[in-house]
């Protein structure tokens, strides 16, 4: 869930596209946008505190297969059909003919993408680190 709901539209898209032609599918909740509260935590580890809200696009629907499937999506923005997509891909990973398909078109190759472009970011940070050293003074 995590890597379709951190992977662009775009990129969503086009993986998704690889699976066509895809299942017929029917909502139990179209797209619809609302509120989360974000906690965070003092230094990562400490005291639990309200950070503040943040909007987040939530979809559930079901395949039309037999037994039913159904798939949940939630995504951070307001985009409805990026979480339409993360909701239909998720009910796919649930079908025992679609799962493998799944994972190599999308999840797997979305994975890859997030894991080089944390490592572009990660190098790039790197770069620019300033280590600040003290000398003791022998008196």
């Amino acid at each position: 869930m995590a890597t379709l709901a951190k992977a662009s539209l775009e990129q969503l898209q086009e993986k998704m596209a690889g699976l066509e032609p895809l299942p017929q599918y029917s909502f139990l909740r179209p797209p619809e946008i609302g509120l989360t509260q974000v906690r965070g935590r003092a230094g990562g580890t400490g005291q639990i505190f309200n950070l503040g809200e943040m909007t987040l696009t939530r979809c559930v629907l079901k395949l039309h297969s037999q037994p039913m499937i159904t798939g949940f999506g939630y995504v951070a923005g307001r985009e409805h059909f990026h979480a339409e997509l993360a909701a239909l891909a998720d009910a796919l990973m649930q079908h025992n003919d679609w799962c493998e398909r799944v994972k190599k078109i999308v999840i797997e190759p979305l994975q890859a993408e997030a894991i080089r472009q944390q490592q572009t970011q990660q190098s790039q940070t790197a770069s620019t680190q300033v280590n600040f050293f003290t000398l003791a003074r022998g008196e």
